[in-house]
C-alpha cells in the first residue's frame, strides 16, 4: 500500500487508517478477534491506527496496546482526548489539567512511551485555545507526543488556533479529523481548503457514513440488527434524503464495476486535501472487503456523476454523532434576553 505524507509533519502514512471505535464493549467485545483484525490490517500495509480514550471507555486503547506488542515501531499511532471518561466535572474537555492527566492514562493503556499524533477530539468552548495548545506543546517537548491535531473543528477555529500558536510560539495543530463522505461534503466549503492552506494533514472519519454507503441499507427495507443496537445510528439510517442518494449512487458504482463501499472510500481519498480515510471494521470480513478496494481509483466521469447526485459542499444531513456547536444547540446563545429584544 502506497503512503502519503501527513501534512507537513514528514510522517508517511497509508491512505487507509484503521479506526478502532468498533473495538470493545460498544460493538465487538471479542478482544482476541479485534487484535487479529489489527494484525491483518498491518500485514496488508496499513501503518496508521486511530483510536481515542473514550472508545469503549479505554478498552479500545487497551486492545490496540495489546495488538502492537512487538510492532509498535512500525505504526503511526494516533489517539484523542476530550471525551467524558468518568464522573466528575474535570474528567473531560481540553483543559491543561485534564490533558496532562489523561495522556498518562492513554500511554498506559496503549503500552507505549509516546503517541505519534495526539488529537483534541472536539471543540471545547470553555477552554482558551492557548491553554490547550500550551499543554500539548509541553507534551511534545517532553517527548510523550510527537505531533498534535484537532478533530471536528470549524474552519474559523482552525485559523484561530494557528494564529494563537504563531503568536505564542506554541506547537500548532498539524492535522484535522473531520467528518467527510459522499453524503456529507460540507467540509469542502471551508475546512478542507483551510487545511490545505496551513499544510495540515487530514484524516476523515466515517467515509462510509456510518455504514449507509455500503449498500446494505436501502430505502423501504428494514435495517439489520447491528444498526438497531448502535444507539447513534437509527435516525441516520432512515434519513430519506440520504437513502434517496444511496439509490442513485448504487447504479453509478455498478456501471463503474465496483461496489458502493469501494466507490465511497475511493471518493474520500481522491480529494487533494485528504491524507487518509479512517476505516472502522467490526469484523474480519468487513476489513477484508475494505482492503479489496484499497487500490480503487475513480475516473473523472464517475466523480462527475457523484457531483450530480450530491453537489460539492453539500451536507444531506448530519451524522447523528457529528459535533454540533453549542451556538446551535443552546437557545440562550442565539437569543437576546427578552428585555433586550425591543428596538432601541
Amino acid at each position: 500500500m502506497r503512503t502519503r505524507v501527513l501534512g507537513r509533519t514528514g510522517i508517511e502514512v497509508s491512505p487507509y487508517c484503521l479506526g478502532t471505535m468498533m473495538f470493545g464493549q460498544v460493538a465487538n467485545p471479542d478482544q482476541d478477534e479485534c487484535v487479529r483484525i489489527i494484525h491483518r490490517a498491518l500485514d496488508a500495509g496499513i501503518n496508521f491506527i486511530d483510536t481515542a480514550d473514550v472508545y469503549s471507555y479505554g478498552e479500545a486503547e487497551e486492545i490496540v496496546g495489546k495488538a502492537l506488542r512487538g510492532r509498535r515501531d512500525d505504526v503511526v499511532l494516533a489517539t484523542k482526548v476530550n471525551g467524558v471518561m468518568g464522573e466528575g466535572p474535570n474528567r473531560s474537555g481540553s483543559s491543561r489539567r485534564w490533558i496532562v492527566a489523561e495522556v498518562e492514562h492513554s500511554l498506559r493503556r496503549l503500552r507505549t512511551d509516546h503517541i505519534d499524533l495526539y488529537q483534541v477530539h472536539h471543540p471545547d468552548p470553555r477552554t482558551d485555545v492557548e491553554e490547550t495548545l500550551s499543554a500539548l506543546t509541553d507534551l511534545v517537548r517532553a517527548g510523550k507526543v510527537r505531533s498534535i491535531g484537532s478533530s471536528n473543528l470549524p474552519a474559523a477555529d482552525l485559523v484561530e488556533a494557528h494564529w494563537a500558536a504563531q503568536r505564542r510560539g506554541l506547537e500548532r495543530f498539524r492535522t484535522e479529523q473531520p467528518h467527510y463522505s459522499v453524503l456529507n461534503r460540507g467540509v469542502e466549503r471551508d475546512v478542507l481548503p483551510v487545511c490545505e492552506r496551513y499544510g495540515m494533514g487530514v484524516l476523515v472519519w466515517s467515509p462510509l457514513a456510518g455504514g449507509l454507503l455500503t449498500g446494505r441499507y436501502r430505502k423501504g427495507r428494514p435495517s439489520d440488527g447491528h444498526a438497531a443496537r448502535m444507539h447513534w445510528l437509527p435516525r441516520h439510517m432512515t434519513d430519506e434524503h440520504k437513502l434517496d442518494a444511496v439509490e442513485q449512487l448504487l447504479p453509478v458504482a455498478e456501471q463503474a464495476g465496483m461496489s458502493l463501499t469501494h466507490l465511497a472510500m475511493a471518493f474520500t481519498i481522491a480529494h487533494p486535501a485528504v491524507t487518509s480515510a479512517i476505516i472502522g471494521p467490526r469484523t474480519m470480513a468487513q476489513l477484508d472487503d475494505l482492503l479489496a478496494g484499497a487500490d480503487t481509483v475513480l475516473a473523472d466521469d464517475v466523480l462527475d456523476a457523484v457531483d450530480r447526485i450530491v453537489p460539492p459542499g453539500t451536507d444531506l444531513g448530519e451524522l447523528d454523532i457529528a459535533h454540533i456547536p453549542p451556538s446551535l444547540t443552546t437557545p440562550a446563545l442565539r437569543r437576546r434576553p427578552s428585555g433586550d429584544r425591543a428596538a432601541s
